[in-house]
This record gives C-alpha cells, sequence and structure tokens, in this order.
C-alpha cells in the first residue's frame, strides 16, 4: 500500500515602497529580507492569542549605507538572525497599529488585511506617513551633504508588540539614502506576503 505524506509550509516575502504622495516620486521599490526566526514566534504568538506577535512600529535608520568620497555606496548586509536583531542604527520609530492609543494619526498609519478568496497567500500592508513636522530636529531642506543625518535614512524595518518597548524586528531593508525633510511628504508601503505552501509526497 501506497502512504502519501501531506507537505506543508509557510513562505514570507516583503516587499516596501517609499514614495512623495504629492509629486508621485518614487524613492525605493524593493523587496526586503525577513528574520524568519523572529517571524515564527510573531505568527505562533498571534495565533496563540498570546497579545504579541503583531505588527506594532516601523522603524528608520541611517546605518545601512557607507559613501566613499566619490559618492560610491556601499550596502550592508540586512539583519536578519538572532532574536535581538536590529537595526544598524534606529534613529526613529512610528506606531503603525492602529489600535494603538501611542499612534497618533490612524487613518494614515495602519495596517491592513487583503486576501483574495481562492488564493494560498495573504498580503499585510503596512503604511506609515512621514508628515511634515516629523520627525523633529530634521533639516528644513532636503539638501543634506552627508548620510550620517539622523534623517537620511538608508534601512527600516518592521517590529512586533512588546510590553517592554522594543519589539522584535521581523523585517528590515536597507536602500539608497533618502533624506526627511520639512519639505516633504515621504509615505511608505510595507507588503509582507505570507504564503501557504502545500503538496504531497507519495
Amino acid at each position: 500500500m501506497t502512504q502519501f505524506k501531506d507537505l506543508n509550509g509557510i513562505h514570507v516575502e516583503g516587499h516596501i515602497k517609499i514614495s512623495d504622495p504629492t509629486s508621485g516620486e518614487i524613492y525605493v521599490n524593493k523587496r526586503n529580507a525577513i528574520h524568519y526566526e523572529n517571524m515564527s514566534l510573531a505568527l505562533a504568538e498571534s495565533l496563540a492569542n498570546q497579545g504579541y506577535g503583531f505588527v506594532y512600529e516601523m522603524s528608520f535608520g541611517n546605518g545601512g549605507t557607507s559613501v566613499d568620497p566619490t559618492g560610491i555606496v556601499t550596502y550592508l548586509t540586512p539583519n536578519s538572525t538572532g532574536t535581538n536583531a536590529s537595526l544598524y542604527n534606529q534613529t526613529f520609530t512610528k506606531v503603525v497599529d492602529e489600535r494603538a492609543v501611542a499612534n497618533t494619526d490612524p487613518t494614515r498609519n495602519k495596517t491592513e488585511i487583503r486576501h483574495v478568496s481562492g488564493t494560498n497567500y495573504t498580503d499585510v500592508l503596512v503604511r506609515c506617513l512621514l508628515d511634515y513636522g516629523e520627525p523633529a530636529g530634521q533639516d528644513a531642506f532636503d539638501t543634506a551633504g552627508s548620510s550620517e543625518n539622523l534623517y537620511v535614512f538608508d534601512e527600516l524595518g518592521l517590529r512586533s508588540y512588546s510590553e517592554s518597548g522594543t519589539g522584535r524586528l521581523m523585517t528590515h531593508v536597507i536602500f539608497h539614502p533618502v533624506q526627511k525633510s520639512l519639505n516633504r511628504l515621504i509615505q511608505i508601503d510595507y507588503t509582507v506576503r505570507i504564503q501557504s505552501l502545500s503538496g504531497i509526497e507519495g
């Protein structure tokens, strides 16, 4: 008698788009790295209704690249191992959980679930808007001469909720430096696709 084994698995991938919602200019459009250990913990905590695991905040940093005197950009490897992984140099964080009291603009900083009936994947869309006045202390114009400026962002990640205040890093993406200044809005659309894989092995 032939025995069959049902094989199942989960595949997670992410994509990020950073743009100016007023002009439509796209600054970054690329895939990101998934921290699979922390993502597995987040999925388990969510399924077990532990009150943790869900996407809570988006963190920004300026330590993902280095620029030499000739303008050549070197990109570091995303941090996607170790439960305590973090951005290389986190400089700003914004709450994107629309149910959180700490979210001051839940209509523009929120998460959405998108699913098409009959498909084996579901998207979590995380939206975050950096308004004109944030972060505090930014330059007036996007003319920074150094990528070491606190708000010339070149790395970004999603973190899960934690009572301690610093959630686990679930994703990490490194990109060409983008400056946030008073004269520009920056919109981040971060899509995490969760796909169920299945097959039958004879």
